[in-house]
């Protein structure tokens, strides 16, 4: 069963709240939410919550403290709610999915709410990826793979000891590679794994090889990479 705490301690708000996630998951009978009025008594209670909505300004204790008591023993998806801008990056130092303003933007709740969910669910296995090369297949291991390279009718995978040339459309091998992986030119595709740096014509990988970063793709590559940063962490 999912477990949703809420700590605002404001009565109205945590029921406010509440009410809006009983709302989104009406059709689901496998959750709880539970309200709290103080960070003491959640931190009773907290060790079996998979997500945690948290006010940052309560009586008894700061949000950010709360979650850093909740951090020592708990992975557990954490959203800010909170009227208060300024603590934006002591939430990056809890590892925090969202910071939300007050007043709530129901259409930006949702949308946190769905990302936090997904957070939860279990991740399906990657397809692994299995290429032919000169009649021979072979199980290549995605974390082994630096970039991709587009050439012709073919792919080039760049290993740390070895380049592996085969017949394969790009488009579908970003597929199967997943969500570690960008395309960031169409003859490239990066393992954001490897990234080293990075600005607005090219990526630097931690081998010391530099790659085409197409200018329309930046801005989607930066979004990407720092989700893909968030999730590391």
């Amino acid at each position: 069963m999912l477990q949703i705490a809420i700590c605002d301690d404001e009565k109205s708000m945590g029921e406010y709240l509440k009410q809006l996630i009983e709302n989104r998951l009406a059709d689901d009978k496998e959750y709880r939410v539970t309200v709290f009025s103080s960070g003491a008594e959640l931190l009773k209670n907290g060790k079996d919550f998979d997500i945690f909505f948290l006010d940052i300004h309560l009586k008894d204790m700061s949000g950010i403290d709360m979650a850093r008591s909740l951090r020592q023993e708990s992975e557990a998806v954490i959203v800010f709610v909170t009227a208060l801008k300024e603590y934006v990056f002591d939430a990056f130092d809890v590892q925090a999915f969202q910071y939300l303003l007050k007043p709530i933007d129901e259409e930006k709740f949702y949308q946190v709410l769905e990302g936090a969910l997904e957070e939860c669910r279990p991740k399906e296995k990657p397809e692994p990826l299995v290429v032919r090369v000169k009649g021979i297949y072979r199980n290549i291991p995605k974390e082994s793979i630096f970039y991709v390279e587009n050439e012709a009718r073919k792919v080039v995978l760049h290993l740390k000891d070895e380049l592996i040339s085969y017949y394969a459309k790009m488009g579908e091998l970003e597929g199967i590679l997943g969500g570690e992986f960008f395309r960031c030119h169409r003859g490239y595709l990066v393992n954001l794994n490897e990234v080293k740096g990075y600005d607005t014509g090219s990526i630097q990988l931690k081998n010391g090889e530099v790659i085409l970063m197409a200018k329309q793709k930046y801005s989607a590559f930066v979004s990407v990479y720092m989700e893909f940063l968030r999730r590391k962490k």
